[in-house]
């Protein structure tokens, strides 16, 4: 039944942003809590709310689980009596990934509004999904990510010379035309109702200037919609491509196809009026295995698409993810080993002695908790000797299943001992010009040779493990593993899909 449909829908959406905003006020409360115990004067805590909330209260999660029932027959009676229209969206900027000045704007629609968009994207995909081009990734719900660059990877492994064409529109969302989209409707085989046709128009109409709303789910369906016909020529000229939203790599042994991929994609931005960003574009290039000669002056050997880094040899993580994981793991040894003693006065402090450092203890906590999610040590180990035959993986590394480098995760464990080490020797020589001498003592006494095995045995009160050094080794392992036994999506992490890779 469609009322109880929109109310189950309503509810879903409503229960996901409250869990949202309960761990971010939880994680609020932990950050507050350990800095009490550190300082003596710690910052208030201040709890912000979401600024639609302000807006329009069916922003809000908790109001709209209470007043549910209400709003889902309000909605039910517009959607009979054909007199729906989804309210207009809150207009948020958020913080451009890679930069601290440019923003992009998403539209944030009410909870009721979203739940109905929600409904319709799953009702059009159930039935239009067969419709779409395996080599169409995003927005689907038998096509991920990993899926691409499983693809990818193969083919360039299996042929050490081939040519590349690497395409990025610009403002793909924000660009679309109506008109455009209107046509595919009746075209290409696309099974859309005049009632599933009102709904969509009636989301767009809050957009006269074209495009379509990035931040709700109906867009995800038009995203793919818009695209068939440019899938569909890449596809009938005999190329292999992936494409993940507006991002493409298309790839061919015959230069002449690779041309010919250009050319279907600048006639797809012609009519579609959705520009091609030539300056984050790489164009056509060759690709080769490293050592084997070139006759064009482009050429390259490895490629970077979603995150990973992709060559004949292996499959890598890329050079901005290897930076942000640096950067993060960084930062935790900062705010706990170093941050703490550069106040004027160290009040409230706990100062390492009798071989225990508390903020060593929680700084090693929080960079496995980065890696492996809520897997310790132990459970770690038990399943990679056959004692454990399923694992959930929610770390770090579960957005990587694919990667088989192994020298660049033996180069990430190296330098996380020695970034460790270093961060150690900063804080020794902060604690020693205060007057504190800890030189001989755990964890100061800790060297490039000793660090793994004293601090795989060191027990923390009764507890061992609890500063055993993670490792990225160990967790790359066992994410393998499960994909040979399990499958991708078996292992990859669940938000795979909306990562910021």
């Amino acid at each position: 039944m469609l009322l109880e449909e929109i109310k189950r829908n309503i509810e879903q959406v409503a229960k996901r942003k409250a869990q949202e905003y309960h761990n971010y006020h939880n994680n609020l409360e932990l950050v507050y809590q350990r800095d009490k115990r550190r300082i003596s004067n710690p910052k208030k805590k201040q709890v912000k709310i979401p600024e639609e909330w302000k807006h329009d209260q069916k922003h809000n999660p908790f109001y709209v689980l209470k007043h549910k029932d209400k709003i889902a027959k309000s909605i039910f009676k517009k959607i009979i009596n054909g007199t729906y229209k989804p309210n207009k969206p809150f207009l948020k900027k958020l913080k451009k990934k890679n930069s601290s000045k440019k923003t992009r704007l998403i539209h944030v629609f009410e909870i009721p509004d979203e739940a109905i968009s929600y409904h319709f994207y799953r009702r059009l995909l159930g039935k239009n999904k067969h419709r779409f081009s395996s080599f169409s990734y995003a927005y689907r719900n038998d096509r991920n990510v990993h899926y691409a660059i499983q693809d990818i990877a193969l083919d360039i492994k299996n042929n050490p010379r081939m040519f590349i064409a690497e395409f990025d529109f610009r403002n793909f969302f924000g660009s679309i035309k109506h008109e455009y989209i209107y046509k595919q409707f009746d075209q290409n085989g696309f099974l859309i109702s005049d009632f599933e046709k009102e709904i969509i128009k009636s989301f767009l109409e809050h957009f006269p200037d074209g495009g379509i709303p990035q931040g709700t789910s109906l867009s995800l369906f038009l995203a793919n919609l818009v695209c068939w016909r440019l899938d569909k020529k890449l596809e009938t000229k005999g190329l292999r491509f992936a494409r993940y939203a507006d991002d493409t790599v298309i790839w061919s042994e015959s230069y002449q196809k690779i041309c010919e991929a250009f050319e279907i994609m600048q006639e797809f931005s012609n009519n579609a009026e959705v520009e091609i960003n030539f300056e984050k574009s790489e164009g056509i290039s060759l690709l080769t295995k490293k050592g084997i000669p070139s006759e064009f002056d482009r050429f390259k050997n490895s490629i970077n698409f979603l995150g990973y880094k992709l060559s004949s040899e292996c499959i890598s993580m890329n050079d901005a993810a290897i930076k942000k994981i640096k950067k993060h793991i960084s930062y935790l040894l900062y705010k706990n080993l170093i941050q703490p003693l550069n106040q004027e006065e160290l009040k409230a402090i706990r100062i390492p002695s009798n071989g225990e450092d508390p903020h060593f203890v929680t700084a090693i906590m929080q960079i496995r908790r980065y890696l492996y999610g809520r897997l310790s040590e132990n459970i770690l180990r038990n399943y990679l000797n056959g004692s454990y035959k399923k694992l959930n993986f929610k770390g770090l590394m579960s957005f990587y299943p694919l990667i088989d480098d192994e020298e660049q995760i033996k180069h990430l464990d190296k330098w996380l001992v020695s970034t460790i080490l270093s961060t150690l020797r900063k804080r020794k020589q902060l604690l020693e010009s205060r007057g504190f001498l800890v030189n001989n003592q755990f964890p100061f006494n800790l060297t490039n040779d000793n660090i793994i095995l004293i601090c795989k045995e060191k027990k923390i009160g009764k507890k061992s493990g609890l500063v055993e050094i993670p490792s990225f080794r160990r967790i790359y392992l066992a994410v393998k593993n499960n994909v040979l036994t399990k499958g991708i999506e078996e292992t990859m992490h669940p938000k795979s899909n909306i990562y910021n890779y």
